[in-house]
């Protein structure tokens, strides 16, 4: 399938290979063991049927292709997985199979299984980007650079400060998604266990007090065997945990591709302030040897994008009717599944990225004079205003910039050369006020402080 070369070199490696349809049909197996191991614990299976379904089941080779086309005419996974492990098991246990589940319990839980891992997996590159985030705006504290807006050079910033906010962001996105909760889910056919009812060891009836709750605490002690959250209520059309977690993936998505949008700005020819750690092959174009393109920036932006069109798909399925969905519960599975394994990879080149990002502060410097110190014009209208006046002031600040950039001088000895100011101002506060490094604002304070949130838990 194209897939292996238009979608998964976005994702992770190590996910894809954790995510396949037989790992997919081993969450579905897990959930249906841990089924019959509450249930006999609870006394509505005899004695030792959960061991021995595991036994005939867990090495029983189940054949993919036909569960997958069984899809077709049930439309999911689980009816045709459900038919194949039956016919597996001795005619004495297929009855007590699947028992009180339905269609959407398995596949919801298998999918919440599957996942889980992969949270995991997010949460170590998440760290893995902070710990390099930190050690690149502690060293860039002090490191000079224009600040942009609108794409406009405007005044000075420090880089360690533009590393700050991207460290902020990555780490803002690992702590929602370190609160998600992956609930297991257990209702029955309409979500209230009715398949459960008069169930007892003998199957003629229960002399259980209060039959209604047993459904209910099947489901939390499947949610602790599986360990998995429990949840309020089953939560067949209830889609708030399908919501976070999608929206959760979706920020972490846009925190990595901010970051990868402002590197590849940087990495431009002519800005050429920071550079994509090289390797073997990185970068190079297939037509023009001397390029060395973001590709890193590239794959993370594609991944980035292609979560945020995901992301779509499971909000606008997130009303689903009455107690099924009709087809908005079958748009998620795929959606939210890639969505993780592309984030995944995102942060897999963000993490190496940010380890080996090459910083060139010279070219900082460079570009920092382009406009011949014209950034410097306001600190500058500032200085003057008290002497001439605020329209005066902003005149002269304006024509001694251009002063500079047309004749390729420095701004404070083209402002030294301009009529008006003869005698007005000393030489060295003109220097001073055109000096970026003394006009950054809050940007030290800023790498200060967003160090010492990122060092706290």
């Amino acid at each position: 399938m194209s897939d292996a070369l238009l979608q998964h070199p976005f994702m992770s490696q190590t996910a894809l290979s954790e995510c396949s349809a037989e790992a997919m049909v081993a969450g579905m197996l897990a959930f249906e063991l841990a089924l019959a191991e509450v249930q006999e614990a609870r006394g509505l299976l005899p004695e030792g049927t959960a061991a021995q379904m595991r036994k005939a089941l867990e090495g029983h080779a189940f054949d993919i292709s036909s569960i997958g086309a069984g899809v077709a005419s049930g439309g999911n996974a689980a009816i045709p997985f459900v038919k194949q492990a039956r016919a597996a098991l001795p005619a004495e246990l297929r009855r007590h199979f699947h028992l009180g589940a339905t269609s959407q319990d398995v596949i919801d839980s298998a999918l919440m299984l599957l996942l889980e891992p992969r949270l995991a997996a997010l949460d170590t590159l998440l760290r893995r980007c902070r710990s390099a985030a930190l050690a690149l705006m502690q060293a860039h504290e002090t490191t000079v650079m224009v600040g942009r807006t609108l794409m406009q050079q405007a005044l000075p910033i420090t880089f360690g400060v533009k590393v700050a906010h991207w460290g902020i962001g990555l780490e803002q996105a690992r702590r929602r998604l370190a609160t998600l909760e992956l609930p297991v889910q257990f209702g029955g056919a309409v979500a209230v266990h009715s398949g459960l009812d008069g169930l007892g060891l003998d199957g003629q009836g229960s002399d259980e007090a209060d039959p209604g709750g047993l459904g209910l605490e099947l489901m939390d002690a499947l949610a602790q065997r599986l360990e998995l959250s429990v949840p309020v209520l089953p939560w067949h059309t209830d889609r708030q945990p399908i919501h976070a977690l999608a929206t959760a993936l979706d920020a972490v998505a846009g925190a990595a591709e901010k970051l990868a949008l402002d590197v590849a700005l940087l990495t431009q020819t002519e800005v050429g302030e920071v550079s994509e750690p090289g390797g073997e092959g990185m970068g190079e174009s297939s037509s023009m040897p001397h390029k060395r393109n973001p590709v890193r920036c590239a794959l993370i932006r594609g991944a980035a994008r292609q979560v945020h069109g995901y992301v779509s798909v499971i909000l606008n399925a997130h009303a689903q009717p009455l107690e099924r969905g009709l087809g908005e519960w079958h748009a998620e599975w795929t959606p939210l599944l890639d969505s993780a394994l592309l984030v995944e990879g995102a942060l897999e080149q963000a993490a190496v990225l940010l380890e080996g990002l090459e910083v060139h502060p010279e070219a900082m410097r460079r570009n920092l004079a382009a406009t011949g110190g014209g950034i410097m014009a306001e600190p500058v209208s500032r200085l003057l205003a008290p002497t001439l006046g605020q329209e005066a002031a902003k005149r002269i600040s304006a024509e001694a910039a251009e002063t500079a950039r047309l004749q390729g001088v420095a701004y404070a000895d083209a402002l030294q050369a301009h009529p008006e100011l003869q005698g007005q101002v000393e030489a060295q506060a003109l220097r001073q006020a055109t000096d970026p490094a003394l006009y950054l604002g809050s940007s030290q304070a800023q790498v200060r402080r967003a160090a010492a949130w990122l060092q706290r838990e």
